[in-house]
């Protein structure tokens, strides 16, 4: 016989991106998931193969030291079945000179970019032959797989959907923001394994990496590391929370993930400036949805930053309401983390399911600043010795706050507060636009037996939050929403709820706030020296909050912070109210003109009316969204925006994909910045 020669090769890059779902990642290079069959057809000059004469096998190899041992190489032969525990490749059809081999990975290989040898032997003699690199990826679609998710509504929202929504504002006042994934976009699939190859791990034991890369556990630990650059280790974005993003974008300005990453890595892998918590959060589950891990963004309302592990905040106010800044346990408005669909074999059954992730820089884990992946589940049950930073998110979401008020003398008051951390726990809803609040997975109902149980296994005694129904109370109250460039009234409520005349001091105070809490200059005060509350009465005390004073200072997360102390003169107990106040930006409208259809040119209106009082100068809309408009569009205005005017601008594109896809606006300008909007659009396939 003569020898078989391999003429040409086909990978079938789409109809294999069709079946594993990957054909959005583009049908240049074959991307598959684990455990599941591909094929590939092999076309041979001169004679076809003949089974029994000659010998077929296939060698894959992935990362820089492969070894058999460490699973990062795999020598295997054309059988007539599939191997079950390893790499198969099995003869599917012949034809004429040409053959279809399916190959098959173990549902628990190592992930990332491989390289494909053909092996063929005629009696004695053997040639080998590179017939292409590709990538693997995990697969939630196997049921033997660590990240396989039941539910097929599920994969598509937490593997497959390349956009979301993102809840920010304040727990009285949740807002959402829509934000572009993009995890399938050109390059992005090179970046992430790109990043995984930048880590410090690997460049430390690049054996021991990539054959630990079977583990979504270990991947969502180097994720949740990488997203930050606090450890030198090259990190995709720089953390600020100053109000100080000259150098840089804002971090509400972004509006997704792709133009992070692509900048990244177009200036070498250098941090982008800047980002904020959803931003580490939205990077993260990007990269990880790219690799085939389910995952979700999730916002924590009154989220604690509890540095010294003890579960209790403390908070140190003089008399006028003003933070003292002694410690640095702070509670911030709200907090992004990721949530990754995972087994956990490490720990066993009971903890598989969702495992929270945190790529915000706040505390080191085993020498890094990475946060988890600490399961739900075991925050639910205060498992805290479990792997990983189980004690770090289970007091960000249970933590006790206590607020001393210091007096001119120095002595301090505690007093009675009841803000309770962890409220709202919310993420997007499963095929919907609409908010799913999960807060039940992460704690027990408030006052129950089962919450007892886990506090005292946490060691964590909590106050009982059952307000004494009589006594002084006080709360502050909104009378409607507060609108950018409006003035507006918040008030003190105060109930006395005895039968004896009372007689308090009261202060009231505003002050324009950041998201993780620092406060800015004030701008509302009220001190009422003499307030005389009738037994079962109950006082309203407005406190007028104008726009010319709070302008200036709101900062882009645009919240003001309500403090109230009441100071009641006979007992000199004092009584705290603490109430974020979100301030409502303008909405932007988007008009679709056309009929939209995949292919086809399309125009967007998009408009916002100034609601300052002041002309809004340097305006921008920045319009993105995948499948639409193929990367970011920026659309400058030429002339300024004079109050109560429209802003307004039309864009135009042509839609890649068809179905459902968000068309996501942002707008900046000097005085009225990060202002988010979105709009659903059903793309018409083009007729055949």
């Amino acid at each position: 016989f003569a020898d078989l020669v391999l003429e040409t090769w086909d990978l079938q890059c789409e109809r294999n991106g069709r079946e594993h779902r990957t054909a959005e990642m583009g049908c240049r290079q074959l991307v598959v998931r684990r455990g599941q069959p591909f094929t590939i057809t092999l076309h041979f000059s001169g004679r076809s193969y003949e089974e029994g004469v000659d010998k077929l096998a296939f060698n894959v190899e992935t990362g820089p030291c492969p070894i058999e041992t460490s699973g990062t190489r795999s020598h295997f032969a054309v059988t007539d079945f599939p191997e079950e525990s390893g790499w198969s490749a099995v003869i599917q059809q012949q034809e004429e000179g040409s053959l279809s081999v399916s190959l098959c990975s173990p549902p628990n290989a190592r992930i990332g970019r491989y390289s494909l040898t053909l092996e063929t032997s005629t009696s004695y003699q053997g040639t080998s032959c590179h017939i292409g690199d590709f990538v693997l990826l995990f697969n939630a679609w196997h049921p033997e797989d660590t990240v396989f998710l039941r539910e097929e509504d599920e994969r598509c929202e937490y593997v497959l959907s390349q956009q979301g929504l993102i809840y920010q504002g304040a727990r009285d006042y949740i807002t959402s923001i829509p934000w572009n994934f993009g995890q399938f976009e050109e390059d992005i699939l090179s970046i992430c394994l790109n990043l995984l190859d930048t880590n410090p791990k690997f460049l430390r034991d690049q054996n021991r990496d990539c054959s630990r890369r079977n583990d979504p556990v270990y991947i969502g630990r180097v994720v949740s590391a990488m997203v930050n650059c606090n450890d030198e280790d090259r990190g995709v974005l720089a953390g600020r929370w100053d109000n100080k993003y000259e150098d840089g974008m804002s971090p509400m300005a972004w509006i997704g993930s792709v133009d992070i990453l692509k900048r990244w890595k177009k200036f070498g892998c250098q941090p982008v400036k800047y980002g904020q918590c959803w931003v580490f959060a939205a990077v993260a589950c990007t990269v990880m949805r790219c690799l085939g891990i389910p995952s979700r963004v999730v916002t924590n309302y009154n989220s604690a930053h509890d540095t010294n592990g003890n579960l209790v905040i403390d908070r140190y106010l003089n008399e006028t309401g003003e933070e003292d800044r002694r410690s640095r346990d702070m509670i911030w408005n709200f907090h992004c983390w990721v949530e990754s669909w995972m087994a956990r074999p490490d720990l066993g059954s009971v903890y598989d399911g969702w495992q929270a992730l945190d790529p915000t820089p706040q505390e080191k884990s085993e020498g890094v600043f990475c946060c988890g992946p600490a399961p739900v589940k075991a925050i639910k049950e205060g498992d805290l010795q479990l792997k990983y930073d189980i004690p770090f998110v289970f007091a960000e979401v249970n933590a006790d706050v206590v607020y001393w008020v210091v007096q001119i003398d120095g002595t301090q008051k505690k007093s009675t507060h009841s803000s309770v951390v962890g409220k709202n726990i919310s993420t997007k809803s499963v095929g919907r636009d609409s908010r799913e609040d999960i807060t039940h997975t992460y704690k027990y109902p408030e006052g129950s037996e089962k919450e007892r149980e886990v506090f005292a296994k946490a060691e964590h005694e909590k106050r009982s939050l059952r307000e004494e129904e009589e006594g002084l109370h006080l709360k502050i109250k909104l009378s409607e929403g507060a609108s950018n460039g409006s003035d507006f009234d918040v008030f003190a409520v105060i109930n006395n709820n005895t039968d004896t005349e009372r007689v308090c001091r009261l202060m009231l105070c505003a002050r324009t706030a950041s998201y993780n809490g620092t406060v800015g200059p004030q701008c509302g005060l009220k001190d009422l020296l003499n307030v005389t509350i009738a037994p079962w009465e109950e006082n309203r005390v407005p406190l007028r909050i104008l726009y010319e004073k709070y302008g200036e200072s709101l900062t882009q997360d645009n919240i003001i912070k309500v403090v109230a102390l009441l100071t009641e003169y006979q007992t000199g107990d004092v009584i705290v109210a603490i109430r974020d106040v979100y301030i409502q930006n303008p909405e932007i409208k988007i008009r679709i003109l056309g009929e939209p259809m995949q292919n086809r040119k399309l125009v967007a209106e998009v408009s916002l009316v100034n609601p300052l009082s002041a002309p809004l100068n340097n305006c921008v809309f920045v319009v993105e969204g995948t499948g639409l408009t193929n990367g970011q569009q920026t659309k400058k205005l030429e002339e300024p925006v004079e109050p109560q005017a429209v802003a307004k601008c039309r864009l135009d594109f042509v839609p890649s994909q068809s179905g459902l896809h968000k068309l996501m606006v942002d707008f900046e300008s000097d005085k009225l910045m990060g202002v988010k909007g979105y709009r659903n659009v059903i793309i018409a396939p083009q007729p055949k």
